[in-house]
């Protein structure tokens, strides 16, 4: 293996049997060996379930690469072979040095140990001497912060304060090779902060850094490729803002559309690394020239797949909310936009029966459900509509501009009226819409809100101010 290749991935299958009780378990365990013996042919008792088909990458030292895929596309088991703790069906792996991994948290602690004595078995798991270990070891306490309890037994502990401790450990090994499936959300805000400022320092020390996330703004924050995995197969390899458009787009496809759009990303991939519009290999496809200049000309666009499937009616108090859209200015719906860009969010509502005192809303939320913000068509009742007779339409619009990062966000949909003196939903859609924030490679700002920070440098000399912004 090529010195600057951190890990060569070749043609990797992996194969589970899958019994349907412990009898047949147990069958295969015995019975083909005796039929064998009597001449008989030979049966299996079990389904073959194949995790991963014929994979193959290589990623080079210092590389970033983030995983991404639905839930059950093999990513989780590719870590677990590539770290060693499972053997592949079919095929080779080499890692050329130290990895450190960051799987299930906590598994390999000893419950009866103390905090401190776990930290010395988990430190020579990870391939440190007695004397490396304490030597780290401060670093290590100080990481993971779980105060007096570290002279614990670890069963005492939370299972926070066991994530943590873990982590501490393995994040202060210094690895050549870190791997982390789905680990940066531990602990609490504070202590994830400081999960990814370590992460990034050891990064910037020059360690190859795999790992598997569903947020899509976290591999294309910190990842230099992203990979796209479905059904245990390597759909596309690229720039991470590249690889999470395509597995947005197939998250979000109709089932019945699922596996056309699958082949498409495919012969995507296939057709951009073959047909000689990149300058390098299948493991590292690149922006062609031709999107770059599209990026940069950019215009809204409407994806008909990027449909919430979480969408929750509320019962009608004598109102219906229909048609719920995002368009531009000028009228075209989208639901591919821009950050900083100015939007119309519209909807109808049809009146069953007459109503007073009627106001409309709108909210914007991340797919976490955290509300950003919205508006409503009045402040309080008594600036509302007085009197919706039966019968009418009314047509909502909400102009809003686009502060948001890169990112999938839902929309609301309301309309309150009184009833018998109370102010209640006449209709409500949760998740009545959704739209992306795409990115955009100048993009600077960092977060789920884009405030418009503009950085300004002064240089400061003996006899003036000069400002860089």
């Amino acid at each position: 293996m090529s010195s600057d290749i951190a890990i060569k991935v070749e043609n990797i299958s992996k194969c589970y049997q899958i019994y349907d009780s412990p009898r047949d378990r147990l069958k295969q365990f015995f019975l083909p060996r005796v039929r064998q013996s009597v001449g008989l042919s030979s049966r299996t008792y079990f389904k073959e379930f194949w995790a991963l088909k014929d994979i193959s990458l290589e990623i080079k030292r210092g590389e970033a690469v983030g995983i991404i895929g639905r839930n059950g596309s093999g990513k989780s088991t590719l870590l677990q072979l590539i770290c060693g703790t499972l053997n592949p069906t079919v095929g080779n792996i080499q890692a050329n040095g130290r990895v450190s991994a960051l799987l299930e948290l906590g598994s390999g602690f000893n419950p009866e140990f103390t905090g401190r004595e776990n930290v010395y078995l988990n430190g020579a798991i990870l391939g440190l001497s007695n004397d490396e270990i304490t030597e780290r070891f401060d670093e290590i306490a100080a990481f993971a912060d779980v105060g007096s309890y570290l002279d614990q037994p670890v069963k005492s502990y939370s299972s926070g304060m066991m994530v943590r401790l873990a982590f501490a450990v393995a994040i202060n090994v210094q690895p050549e090779i870190l791997i982390v499936d789905e680990a940066l959300s531990v602990g609490d805000e504070l202590f994830q902060r400081k999960c990814f400022a370590k992460i990034e320092a050891i990064r910037a020390n020059g360690a190859t850094i795999l790992f598997v996330s569903h947020s899509a703004s976290q591999i294309v924050e910190l990842c230099d490729r992203a990979i796209l995995i479905d059904a245990g197969e390597l759909i596309a390899v690229g720039l991470p803002k590249q690889i999470v458009g395509r597995y947005q787009k197939l998250l979000y496809a109709p089932q019945e559309k699922r596996l056309a759009i699958r082949e498409e990303i495919r012969r995507m991939h296939y057709s951009i690394v073959i047909e000689g519009r990149q300058e390098v290999a299948s493991s590292e496809v690149s922006l062609p020239a031709a999107l770059v200049a599209a990026e940069q000309n950019a215009t809204e666009s409407f994806d008909q797949h990027l449909r919430p499937q979480s969408t929750i009616d509320y019962e009608s108090c004598g109102a219906i909310i229909v048609n719920p859209m995002v368009t531009t200015l000028g009228g075209d719906r989208v639901n591919n936009l821009f950050s900083g860009r100015t939007y119309r969010y519209s909807y109808y509502v049809d009146f069953e029966r007459s109503a007073s005192d009627v106001r409309f809303g709108m909210l914007i939320k991340t797919t976490s459900g955290v509300e950003l913000g919205g508006g409503a068509s009045a402040s309080s009742p008594r600036s509302s509509l007085a009197q919706v007779n039966a019968g009418l339409r009314c047509a909502v619009e909400f102009t809003f501009r686009c502060s948001l990062n890169p990112g999938v966000y839902f929309l609301n949909a309301g309309v309150v009226g009184n009833v018998n003196g109370e102010e209640v939903y006449l209709h409500r859609v949760v998740d009545a819409a959704m739209f992306r924030v795409m990115a955009r490679s100048d993009n600077l700002t960092t977060g789920t809100v884009d405030f418009e920070c503009r950085p300004e440098v002064a240089f400061l000399t003996e006899n003036r101010l000069t400002l860089e912004s």
